[in-house]
């Protein structure tokens, strides 16, 4: 790659390209910055929800993993492949690949557990490019956390990765318990997992209405003599 004086000249192939934009983005403290397809993505902060849900998986892996094993947030995993380079909300890997790794990602198939738990703007991708990355990749265990699933607030645990995607292991509503199989040997709490906020829905579509109203307002209003 050819850079000159911090800008981008060319580059030898199309990943490393895209590792470099990524590396040179700036972004709101907070955001998350990721390769999607190809696409440099930037979405914001978690909620709080988040942090309450991945808070206490923590807590629960760290009763089961190797000494060796750290579970990690917002740890890049690379998908050169798939042009991709993700962020997940907790990724279970050896410390040892952390040492062995880029500064800024490890290759994705290091991981032994991805979890991703999807919002508005990131529902599409954790569904389906994620999905298809971390399974291409050869991640072992891919968990889903979708309260904003089509059906209802869902888990849905992925395995058995092949080149073209996962087998779906359990799906089941927010309540059910999780049985995260060897080498976790894990069953993990759901009834916790906080459901979408009806509330918060409503005074979006509030809002929006109330702004569409002054605009139209704006536009019919006879002008002042």
């Amino acid at each position: 790659m050819d850079v000159i004086d911090g800008d981008y000249i060319r580059a030898d192939n199309e990943w490393d390209e895209l590792v470099w934009v990524w590396e040179q983005t700036d972004a709101p403290k907070g955001c998350k910055i990721e390769i999607i397809e190809g696409l440099i993505t930037v979405t914001p902060l978690s909620a709080i929800a988040h942090h309450a849900v991945t808070g206490r998986m923590t807590r629960r892996l760290y009763e089961v993993i190797p000494q060796d094993w750290g579970v990690y947030q917002w740890l890049g995993l690379a998908t050169p492949s798939r042009l991709g380079l993700y962020v997940p909300d907790l990724a279970v890997v050896p410390r040892l690949e952390l040492r062995t790794g880029n500064d800024g990602f490890v290759p994705a198939g290091e991981a032994e557990l991805v979890v991703e738990i999807t919002s508005k703007p990131t529902a599409s991708n954790d569904r389906v490019h994620k999905a298809a990355g971390y399974a291409e990749a050869g991640v072992p265990l891919y968990l889903l956390i979708d309260a904003l699933a089509p059906g209802g607030p869902t888990s849905t645990l992925y395995g058995e990765p092949e080149a073209d995607g996962y087998r779906v292991l359990w799906a089941g509503e927010f309540g059910a318990p999780v049985l995260l199989p060897w080498p976790f040997d894990l069953s993990l709490d759901t009834s916790g997992f906080p459901q979408p906020s009806t509330a918060a829905i409503t005074t979006s579509t509030g809002t929006a209405n109330t702004v569409d109203t002054r605009i139209e307002s704006r536009a019919n209003r006879s002008p002042t003599p």
